[in-house]
């Protein structure tokens, strides 16, 4: 354990933030979960909606350090395409 007291602040520090960021990092795995879960029901307003939640958070845990910036793209590029596709061949659209 650190004896010096810069060290032992900058223990306390980094306890502090890896508590926070694993707590983002779930509720992270959570929205993509919910995201995923109404795509596999065909859902695609649900999952529209849950998109734009999910891609907030993504992009809000990037500004705090959480994730990298490409990781959170990548994870929002893949829930957006699915959603898309989901669009493209769920339900029926009404003719304009």
């Amino acid at each position: 354990m650190a004896e010096h007291p810069s060290a032992l602040k900058r223990h306390r520090q980094s306890e502090k933030r890896r508590l926070r960021n694993q707590a983002i990092r779930t509720h992270l795995r959570h929205l993509v979960r919910v995201v995923r879960a109404a795509i596999v029901a065909r859902d695609a307003e649900r999952a529209a909606d849950t998109l734009l939640r999910a891609a907030r958070a993504l992009d809000k845990a990037v500004t705090k350090g959480v994730l990298h910036r490409n990781t959170a793209a990548r994870k929002i590029a893949r829930l957006a395409r699915a959603v898309h596709e989901l669009g493209a061949t769920g339900a029926p659209r009404p003719a304009a």
